[in-house]
């Protein structure tokens, strides 16, 4: 047998090892990544939350004055015990007086206002204690008639929006989201004949959105879709 052949046969027998090394190492990759992550933004999250809280602890009540070491968490803890406390004394009448005094300080500093108002929206928005959410996931035409995209149904159009559209059956609000960051969208108003309402839930829907099309739920027996009704153009 000829060198050359020697080397084009040793080639061949390299190729599969070299490409089972590279699949173990990207499903390892796959496997590793998501952990990591999660640990270094969770890490990341308390130590900044601590650098924040510590600094106004008294010196008596850290606990590196007694076991010598700074212990990662105690600003978190810290942090929720004060928070629990706050939020105790504002559901009563003396803490709900205090907000009000507070607020109305507030109210007469022009850029001071502004800033916290939209803060106290968002915060109120964000951390309501209320079930209000989105009630199903949907497809719309958007951005033009024949390309459809993922949507989530908030509420029946109301008030002044429902009386000024020109449709004659229902309208509804819905939410739709942009890819990958589902908390950005647009808010439209349509007429409900032009919603198809999916089987999915909100949770997995956002899921697809989010991965761009790439992760979908798991496929369930549904009966086919049926194009809403429109009227003639």
């Amino acid at each position: 047998m000829t060198p050359g052949h020697n080397d084009e046969h040793d080639s061949k027998r390299r190729r599969p090892l070299f490409g089972s090394l590279r699949a173990s190492f990207l499903t390892g990759l796959v496997v590793i990544a998501p952990i990591a992550l999660t640990m270094w933004l969770i890490w990341s999250v308390v130590g900044w939350i601590d650098s924040w809280v510590l600094p106004f602890v008294p010196h008596q009540f850290k606990p590196e004055t007694y076991i010598g070491i700074n212990l990662r968490g105690v600003g978190v803890v810290i942090f929720l015990i004060f928070t629990v406390i706050v939020g105790w004394m504002a559901k009563g009448l003396i803490g709900r007086s205090l907000i009000r005094w507070g607020e109305g300080i507030v109210d007469r500093m022009p850029v001071v206002r502004s800033v916290y108002n939209g803060l106290k929206q968002i915060a109120e928005t964000v951390f309501a204690q209320t079930d209000t959410s989105f009630d199903k996931a949907c497809l719309i035409e958007y951005p033009r008639r024949g390309i459809w995209a993922i949507a989530f149904v908030s509420t029946d159009a109301k008030g002044e929006i429902e009386a000024r559209i020109p449709a004659d059956q229902g309208k509804i609000s819905v939410f739709l989201p942009t890819t990958p960051n589902p908390t950005s969208g647009f808010l439209l108003f349509v007429p409900r004949s032009e919603v198809i309402e999916l089987d999915m839930s909100v949770e997995d829907a956002a899921k697809l959105v989010i991965s761009a099309g790439l992760v979908y739920p798991t496929p369930k027996a549904a009966p086919p879709l049926k194009l809403p009704d429109r009227a003639a153009e």
